[in-house]
């Protein structure tokens, strides 16, 4: 498969998952504020709930298309041991305060189950004394990287909660094959910087969208913006966005549906002004210059007419509620064909005033699942998928979802 992403729409060919596991059990509701989760969840409905989007996938990609489970490939690279050794080596230096070090000779020595279950979950067999938290956040695979183009951004997570998981994705870009095209085109984000998937949106192969959030920080930005710049991205748009927990990262209030549309979230996006900032190389020096608005900013760097649908409706309230469950998070699985969460009726409302055909998941499943699915430059379809306990978490489709592989548009 060939690894590269050069929009947010084209045909899904090959995405990184994880389906939920026993980790989102271990999540004590004391504990769940630091965890980055406002809700425990349920386990066996999240997982039923996940599998029956990625029929959705599946159904909806070539028939040579992939989806693959983040764990198989941790599970792949542990078994190397020089890919072992430099996940614990970075593990222990990266949380001192875990005294790892007095373990780090057993940890190399364990079997390769029970490693992942260390640190997925946080026990160690056999070991009084030393365990972590769990990592329920897995489920959200977009943030851990963004393949752009033929290059793969790999993040580093702002909070402490996730930042074993960069790490993981670290040492899968470093030893797994799969990563091999593009291991030398890698853009890595140090220190006390942090960038992360969630704000990173692919337009078109010279463009890209950064969202300035609470979770990527000023820094991580221009690390990531000097990376790109530097691997055939023309133009980068910094998007400065809310700093709060209900917008955490840019896919949380602004998404692509089709080749001239997007869900916004109208008080995050539509009524801001002079936010977006571009950037660009001129020569050997990066300059910036301020834009008006997204809207405004996305149009006069493509030369395309775009049109903002609106999260929620007309409606306020609707708008907050439906931005809250992820009704702005939606997932392109080719141009105009998008999945998002059922319980967003006024945005999926919203989509069918814009010519969508609203389908459940299983009707989509029904029709697609034993043929080929070939997408139409005409045909539009949103497509609603149940995920009452997967919402709980605070992340939709685009949030669950690591795209390494779409055709060119």
């Amino acid at each position: 498969m060939d690894i590269n992403v050069s929009s947010e729409i084209g045909h899904l060919q090959g995405v990184i998952v994880h389906t939920p596991g026993h980790e989102v059990s271990l999540v004590n509701p004391e504990l769940k504020d630091e965890l980055l989760f406002d809700d425990i969840i349920f386990e066996d409905d999240a997982r039923g709930e996940h599998l029956d989007m990625l029929d959705v996938f599946k159904a909806a990609m070539p028939s040579d298309g992939q989806v693959i489970e983040i764990v198989d490939l941790f599970r792949e690279v542990f078994q190397q041991e020089d890919a072992r050794g430099y996940f614990i080596e970075q593990l222990v230096r990266e949380f001192p305060e875990e005294n790892l070090h007095v373990i780090e000779a057993e940890l190399l020595k364990l079997d390769v189950q029970d490693l992942l279950d260390f640190v997925t979950q946080g026990h160690l067999k056999n070991s009084k004394g030393f365990t972590l938290h769990p990592s329920p956040n897995l489920l959200f695979t977009r943030d851990l990287a963004a393949v752009v183009g033929n290059s793969i951004l790999v993040s580093r997570a702002a909070k402490k909660a996730r930042l074993r998981e960069s790490l993981m994705m670290e040492t899968l870009v470093q030893y797994h094959s799969m990563f091999e095209s593009v291991r030398e085109n890698a853009i890595r984000i140090t220190g006390q910087q942090s960038i992360e998937g969630g704000d990173v949106l692919v337009v078109s192969e010279k463009l890209v969208l950064i969202g300035m959030s609470e979770r990527t920080s000023f820094s991580g930005l221009i690390k990531a913006t000097e990376g790109l710049l530097s691997s055939g991205v023309e133009t980068v748009l910094a998007v400065d966005i809310p700093k709060q927990r209900s917008s955490m990262h840019l896919d949380t209030i602004f998404t692509f549906a089709s080749r001239n549309e997007c869900i916004a979230f109208p008080p995050a996006i539509m009524e801001q002004q002079d936010n977006v900032v571009a950037l660009f190389k001129d020569g050997d020096t990066i300059k910036t210059e301020t834009r008006s608005s997204l809207h405004h900013a996305l149009q006069e760097t493509t030369g395309q007419d775009f049109t903002f649908l609106k999260c929620g409706g007309e409606d306020r309230t609707n708008q907050f509620r439906e931005q809250w469950t992820d009704g702005a998070n939606v997932f392109a699985l080719a141009p105009g064909i998008i999945v998002g969460y059922e319980r967003n009726t006024n945005t999926f409302n919203t989509l069918v005033e814009h010519g969508y055909n609203l389908m459940t998941q299983f009707e989509f499943v029904e029709e697609f699942g034993n043929k080929e699915f070939i997408p139409n430059p005409d045909q539009k379809i949103a497509i609603s998928f149940q995920g009452h306990e997967l919402c709980r978490g605070r992340g939709g489709a685009r949030c669950m979802t690591m795209p390494i592989s779409r055709k060119t548009i």
